[in-house]
């Protein structure tokens, strides 16, 4: 009786030391980790380990709930934007932020350096994250447009990781990060070109698309209602009234619609765009519809870039809500997207990717995120927003 006792005193004893100094323990870390994760030399890229493995976040990159926390800071994010409601042909755009992500796996395949532009995108200066998100009700269109402005703007209106104390480009002369937001159809452009009129004030566009997006209400399947007004055909109408865009920089590429009429055209250049039109590429090439874009962009503006998956052909990217035969290819677009290079984009959207009318092979969100790793290197090589300030600097010292 005695021993069984003195072993259940023993015991209590060893368990109260153990909720004592439970909170002093830290984990071990097993002795194995170089199993999985190896560190190669030269750039520093961690080693091709199996990328259809892991969460899926933009390039399998870091991801933190930036809505719900500001402890992690970044230059650049990626944000998911899921809403449909607002197109007129086929839905499902929805489901194209995470259909993006699945099609990004491979980007960073062998450490991510893109050959064309000479640079890494993930191993630079910039801090890159996936901020998951902006969560978006499909029930109600005007609240969800509220709904992507606000979280957009939460999400780009924060010091960057980098020279968040240097000057830059914004209205109040603020360095901010970048932000590239995944769609969604194209509705979502029109919150977040509000969200950029906050920090940028109007702001010049380059459009890559099959359609205008500047129609008139009346013209495109009318408004009844003010709400039923705003959708992925008129959001640049709206753009143009509330004095979003900056007047005579805008201009869209890959257009191959069929119109109501000639007077589509003429109410485009009231909004303030110029039209290179798809079949361009087959007399000027790639190099004409760069020249074409970088003289009617400039290379000291803040710009927004804007693409809709249609941009290619549905040959390339069938998985899309409105399809127009006649497009660009992959290599095409890519080719035309590095021509960008200079170009101060500031944000930037992909729209319209729906994954559920895509093939077993990916097509189009590959394709879709395959464009985005072009933008994304494109912002890095162009450094800092606070470096759009020095160039402006150094650019009227020379004039003077």
């Amino acid at each position: 009786m005695f021993k069984l006792v003195t072993a259940v005193s023993a015991l209590a004893a060893s368990v109260a030391a153990h909720e004592n100094h439970a909170h002093d323990q830290e984990p071990m870390e097993g002795p194995l980790k170089s199993i999985w994760y190896n560190t190669l030399p030269g750039d520093g890229g961690t080693q091709a380990d199996s990328v259809f493995s892991g969460i899926s976040t933009f390039g399998r990159i870091q991801y933190s709930p930036c809505l719900t926390t500001e402890a992690v800071k970044y230059d650049i994010a990626f944000i998911g934007a899921p809403f449909d409601t607002g197109t007129s042909y086929r839905p499902g755009a929805r489901f194209g932020p995470s259909g993006i992500r699945q099609g990004s796996r491979k980007v960073r395949f062998s450490g991510g350096y893109n050959v064309p532009l000479d640079a890494n995108p993930f191993n630079s200066w910039a801090t890159v994250i996936d901020c998951g998100d902006i969560p978006v009700t499909s029930y109600d269109n005007a609240y969800a447009l509220y709904q992507i402005e606000e979280g957009h703007n939460s999400i780009m209106m924060r010091e960057p990781a980098t020279n968040a104390s240097v000057p830059g480009p914004s209205k109040k002369g603020k360095t901010f990060p970048r932000v590239i937001t995944l769609g969604g159809d194209h509705t979502i452009t029109l919150p977040l070109l509000r969200s950029m009129n906050r920090a940028y004030g109007p702001i010049t566009v380059i459009h890559f698309d099959s359609h205008l997006d500047t129609w008139k209400p009346k013209v495109f399947g009318g408004a009844p209602t003010k709400q039923a007004s705003i959708n992925h055909g008129t959001y640049f109408y709206h753009a143009s009234q509330e004095g979003l865009l900056r007047n005579d920089t805008n201009i869209h590429a890959g257009i191959r619609t069929t119109l109501s009429g000639l007077s589509d055209y003429e109410n485009d250049g009231y909004c303030g765009f110029q039209i290179v039109e798809a079949r361009e590429i087959d007399t000027i090439g790639t190099a004409g519809i760069i020249k074409k874009i970088r003289d009617r962009v400039g290379t000291t503006n803040p710009v927004y870039l804007s693409i809709d998956i249609d941009t290619l052909d549905p040959a390339f990217a069938p998985a899309t809500g409105t399809p127009e035969t006649g497009g660009w290819s992959t290599r095409e677009l890519r080719t035309i997207m590095r021509g960008l290079e200079g170009i101060n984009l500031v944000a930037a959207d992909i729209v319209e990717v729906a994954p559920a009318y895509d093939t077993n092979a990916e097509l189009t969100t590959m394709a879709a995120a395959d464009t985005l790793y072009e933008v994304m290197t494109l912002m890095v090589k162009n450094g800092p927003l606070s470096e759009m300030v020095k160039k402006d600097t150094i650019e009227a010292k020379e004039v003077l």
